[in-house]
């Protein structure tokens, strides 16, 4: 992930979970900088104190084209809009892909790997050990888009951002759903729904004033693209989704378009990936309610 903002509400969501089993939050350049991905997610960690998930810093550039961050939307630190404390936790002394190796190679049983900022760390895991993917039960991916992007006319932002690293996670041959902007902006957080998340105790005065800080705006609300992940594995009825083959751009004009061969030219019928289409957004506004109720902060 690169904490950003809506990264931060996912993460929140996660560490507070009771059906979830974190094992380790990696970090990404992304939204920001690697080392500021990182500082943000010690922050919520250590905000929820989950001092029993290692935090390991990751890719701090693309796999191959320049880095450009989008502290145009979320801020130069990357999490604006709340006061949080000197972080005494320190991240892990691994580096993102030995820390994803490792609790891969020591799961009892096969872990799903969520992805909310570029793809470049699992990328990177998988050239250097094909071996580990026996373990990885699916990639739960925040982006891409089949109707557009936000970054380009055809390109979302985490592919965009590292469209080669992309392109190797949807070839990999692992079960993948993608959750792109098809999904999330349907899935606007109300005004309505943020008003009221600065009423549910410290960790909704938390998150309120990140997502008022937020500036990827619509007419409606605000799109918190990565909680559809999460989302997404709590609720997966209350997601359309379809089988499609996904192929990448890499260069050009649809430099990380994310394209399904909806005409079967080119996949001779193999599908790699589940795609979401459309989500109950009213559902997906009243659990984001509940969950952020049920916060706990010591």
């Amino acid at each position: 992930m690169d904490p950003g903002i809506d990264d931060a509400v996912a993460l929140a969501i996660a560490l507070t979970e009771p059906k979830f089993a974190v094992k380790l939050v990696t970090t990404v350049a992304g939204n920001v900088s690697v080392d500021k991905t990182t500082l943000n997610a010690l922050k919520l960690v250590e905000f929820f104190d989950r001092l029993d998930v290692p935090v390991a810093r990751g890719a701090a550039q693309p796999l191959k084209k320049d880095f450009v961050d989008a502290s145009y939307i979320h801020g130069a630190s990357g999490m604006p809009g709340y006061e949080f404390p000197p972080v005494k936790l320190k991240a892990d002394p691994r580096d993102a892909i030995t820390a994803i190796y490792q609790t891969l190679a020591a799961a009892v049983e096969p872990l799903t790997i969520v992805a909310t900022g570029a793809y470049t760390n699992i990328a990177q895991l998988l050239l250097d050990h094909p071996d580990i993917k026996s373990k990885i039960k699916q990639l739960v991916l925040m982006g891409g888009s089949l109707s557009g992007g936000n970054v380009s006319s055809v390109a979302e932002f985490n592919v965009f951002t590292d469209p080669e690293a992309a392109k190797i996670v949807y070839e990999s041959g692992l079960p993948i759903v993608m959750i792109g902007l098809d999904v999330t902006l349907k899935a606007l957080v109300s005004w309505k729904t943020l008003d009221r998340l600065a009423t549910l105790g410290e960790a909704g005065k938390m998150l309120h004033g990140l997502i008022t800080y937020y500036k990827d705006e619509y007419d409606g609300g605000k799109p918190l693209h990565d909680v559809n992940t999460i989302f997404y594995l709590l609720h997966p009825e209350a997601i359309k989704t379809k089988e499609y083959p996904i192929y990448v751009c890499t260069e050009g004009p649809a430099q990380g378009a994310t394209v399904a061969d909806f005409q079967d030219r080119w996949s001779n019928g193999k599908k790699n990936a589940v795609v979401g289409l459309d989500i109950d957004a009213a559902a997906f506004n009243q659990w984001l309610l509940e969950k952020v109720k049920q916060m706990a902060v010591k």
